[in-house]
């Protein structure tokens, strides 16, 4: 591979094994696989980082723009260590969203798409997540599901993301 290639090469064996999923003349499917895998590795999804997905993927840079603009899971600006999302639904809402959403603000000192001063923290809006009986719930990086969280339990998350931080 040339190295020129912007990505990790765990990162394009990673974007393979997504493609090999599908038919060899349809490796353009793997496009919203392919950017999750790259936003792990940077951390965000810069235009270079889209523009190496749709080079590696065959297919036109705009396109893989259209995908990462549209997915909120998607990161097209820098964000911190740590995004939480917080669903802003109503049943969320119904349920201490707006008591949650209030609580992280004042904690973390930031409004919606901010981040902290020292880079952990992302603050994003978040669309239903599926769990509306466990209300209020947060994403944590896309990845992890928080549900029923009371003050005491955004406490104890902000908490321990901030104990896993690299020195």
């Amino acid at each position: 591979m040339a190295n020129d290639m912007l990505l990790s090469q765990d990162t394009y064996k990673k974007i393979d094994r997504e493609v090999a999923k599908f038919p060899a003349d349809q490796k353009q499917s793997a496009v919203m696989a392919a950017l999750a895998i790259a936003q792990d590795e940077k951390g965000w999804l810069a235009p270079e980082t889209m523009q190496d997905v749709a080079d590696y993927l065959g297919m036109p840079a705009i396109a893989v723009q259209e995908v990462a603009t549209f997915y909120n899971m998607y990161n097209t600006k820098p964000v911190g260590k740590h995004k939480i999302s917080i669903c802003t639904n109503l049943p969320c809402q119904l349920s201490g969203g707006d008591r949650a959403a209030a609580h992280l603000k004042h904690k973390l000192g930031i409004d919606f798409r901010e981040t902290t001063a020292d880079g952990q923290f992302t603050l994003v809006e978040g669309e239903c997540m599926g769990a509306c009986g466990d209300a209020p719930v947060l994403l944590v990086n896309n990845k992890r599901m928080c549900s029923w969280m009371s003050n005491e339990k955004i406490d104890g998350l902000i908490a321990e993301l901030s104990e896993v931080t690299p020195k």
